[in-house]
């Protein structure tokens, strides 16, 4: 068992868990007020720097970030998880990354933006335990997210926004059918790590909003959200459902 990289620090304060039980209030802990049990590596005996990973404060957490973590997650690095306040950012923020977004990872004193390009330097500077996904996979079940987003934001129940998500999904249903039951067959890789936060926001914004649920009839797309949601790494690193909705809302609303 690991111990904390350094001193945890917050630009802002956070509220502390209320319901659910003790399981998501140990959760909501660990993710607004830095992890409190941090793994050591399993690729080295060597002693190795801690990752400092920074995410909104209010964000707890995007499907971007969660992406960002769950890779950390499931390569066991250590890290330490600071949180900036995106409504105040502050001035040093633009100095690491102009456009003053978030996720980003400070990784042997380099700075590293954009959650493509983190998942990317991590899978090549720590390649055990892979989760590299072959090129002609890395794309299955990509315009998922999109078009969830198209219907959560339509205010036309005819305009075919919902008929566009249920294809996608119902396209990704065939394909772990026959090819899953994750993307790259039989083990998680990085492809899993970007699509299932998006579909756990779509499971929980549509299901607020819409009053929507992904159809019985796509069993294998069901089952794939189940596994993956139930993994620890899900776990420690997801957003609480009222923070997802209340992520949305100006989405809906706008």
């Amino acid at each position: 068992m690991g111990s904390k990289c350094f001193t945890p620090h917050t630009e802002k304060p956070r509220r502390e868990a209320s319901g659910d039980g003790d399981a998501r209030a140990i959760r909501r802990k660990r993710t607004y007020h830095v992890l409190q049990k941090v793994p050591l590596p399993v690729i080295s005996d060597k002693p190795r720097s801690c990752l400092e990973f920074f995410e909104n404060v209010d964000d707890d957490s995007g499907p971007f970030t969660q992406r960002v973590l769950l890779t950390i997650e499931e390569k066991n690095l250590p890290y330490e998880l600071k949180l900036v306040d995106l409504a105040n950012k502050p001035d040093w923020l633009f100095t690491i990354n102009p456009e003053g977004k978030v996720p980003i990872v400070k990784l042997e004193d380099k700075w590293i933006a954009d959650s493509d390009v983190i998942t990317q330097v991590l899978e090549e500077k720590y390649p055990q335990p892979s989760l590299a996904t072959p090129p002609e996979k890395a794309s299955i079940g990509s315009k998922i997210f999109s078009t969830f987003v198209g219907f959560l934001k339509s205010k036309d129940t005819n305009d075919g926004t919902e008929q566009t998500l249920l294809s996608e999904l119902t396209s990704f249903d065939s394909y772990l059918k026959d090819n899953g039951p994750f993307i790259n067959g039989g083990t998680i890789s990085a492809a899993d790590l970007s699509l299932a936060p998006k579909l756990y926001h779509m499971e929980i914004a549509l299901g607020h909003y819409k009053n929507w649920s992904v159809p019985d009839a796509l069993a294998h797309v069901k089952t794939y959200m189940k596994t993956i949601f139930s993994m620890d790494s899900f776990v420690n690193t997801r957003g609480l459902p009222e923070d997802v909705i209340a992520g949305w809302r100006s989405k809906v609303m706008g």
